[in-house]
C-alpha cells in the first residue's frame, strides 16, 4: 500500500537515541524526532545542559528522556544504548551525533602539522571515530533482531575534502566515519538496517569552543560557502527526519552534504 506524505513522515511509536543531544546538531535531531512522533532518549556528558534542553521539549508534551553518556567512555556507549532499549522496549533511530572539534588547522595562523599535539590526536579519534563504531555495533545489535532500523551518523564536509581551516585529527576522523557508514551499510543491508551520514559544513553551535559565532572566524568559514552564510540548526532537521523515516527505505550508505553549496566547489 502506497503511504501518503504524512504517513512517510511519521514516528509515531518508535523509539530514538541521540548523542551530544544536549544542544547544536544534537538538540536539533532530538527535537525533530520527538516533533514527528518519537519518544527520544537525549545523551550527552553535559548533564546541567541536558537536562535544561530536555526540559524545553518536554514542556511541550513531546516524549523525552535523558541518559549521561561520555562518548570518550567506549563501555558506557554500549550499557547507554541497552538502558535506553530497555526504557523504551525498543530502539528504531539512533544517531551518533556526539563529538568534538580541537587542533590546528594547515591554514589558521597557529597552524600546520608541526603543531598537533599526539595525545589530543588519539583523544580526536576515540571520540570522533572509535566511538561511532561502538555506538553504530551497539545500534545494530539492538536493531538487526526486530529486522528493522535507522542509524543516523553526523560526518562532515570537512571528511570530503581537505580544509584549510579545520585539524588534522578532526578532518581525519570524518573521513574514516564517510567510509565506515558505507562499510557498515554492507553488513546491515539485509536485516533492513539503513545507516546514512550526514555531513554538515559550517553551522552554529559550539563545535570548536562556539567560534563560529565570532563575527572573525565565521567570516572565515563563510567565503567557503556559496550562499554566503552559515548553517543554522534547525536547517538539518529536515534531512534528519528523511533518514530516520519510511521516505528513506531504500537508502543506505549514503553521505549527504548539507553545507550551502560548500562542497560543490
Amino acid at each position: 500500500m502506497t503511504l501518503t506524505a504524512v504517513e512517510m513522515f511519521d514516528l509515531t511509536g518508535q523509539a530514538a537515541f541521540v548523542s551530544g543531544a544536549a544542544g547544536g546538531l544534537g538538540f536539533a535531531m532530538a527535537e525533530v524526532l520527538a516533533e514527528n512522533g518519537a519518544g527520544v532518549m537525549m545523551t550527552d556528558i553535559d548533564v546541567r545542559k541536558l537536562d535544561k534542553s530536555a526540559e524545553l521539549l518536554a514542556k511541550r508534551g513531546l516524549k523525552i528522556d535523558t541518559l549521561e553518556l561520555d562518548v570518550a567512555n567506549l563501555g558506557a556507549i554500549e550499557s547507554t544504548i541497552e538502558t535506553a532499549a530497555k526504557k523504551f522496549g525498543r530502539l528504531d533511530i539512533v544517531c551518533a551525533n556526539a563529538g568534538l572539534s580541537a587542533g590546528p588547522g594547515p591554514l589558521t595562523p597557529t597552524g600546520g602539522m608541526a603543531q598537533v599535539d599526539l595525545k589530543r590526536w588519539d583523544e580526536l579519534l576515540r571520540i570522533n571515530l572509535t566511538s561511532v563504531f561502538v555506538t553504530i555495533r551497539a545500534a545494530s545489535a539492538q536493531m538487526r533482531p526486530r529486522k528493522y532500523g535507522r542509524i543516523i551518523v553526523t560526518s562532515s564536509v570537512a571528511g570530503l575534502r581537505g580544509e584549510r581551516l579545520c585539524g588534522y585529527g578532526y578532518v581525519a576522523a570524518k573521513a574514516a566515519i564517510s567510509n565506515l557508514v558505507r562499510q557498515s551499510a554492507l553488513e546491515l543491508a539485509s536485516d533492513n538496517v539503513t545507516i546514512n551520514a550526514v555531513a554538515p559544513g559550517p553551522f552554529l553551535t559550539n563545535i570548536g569552543g562556539g567560534r563560529l559565532k565570532e563575527p572573525e572566524v565565521a567570516s572565515l568559514f563563510v567565503k567557503e560557502v556559496p550562499m554566503n552564510r552559515i548553517g543554522t540548526p534547525d536547517e538539518i532537521q529536515g534531512l534528519v527526519l528523511l533518514l530516520a523515516s519510511k521516505a528513506s527505505s531504500f537508502m543506505t550508505g549514503t553521505v549527504i552534504p548539507i553545507d550551502g553549496g560548500a562542497s560543490a566547489s
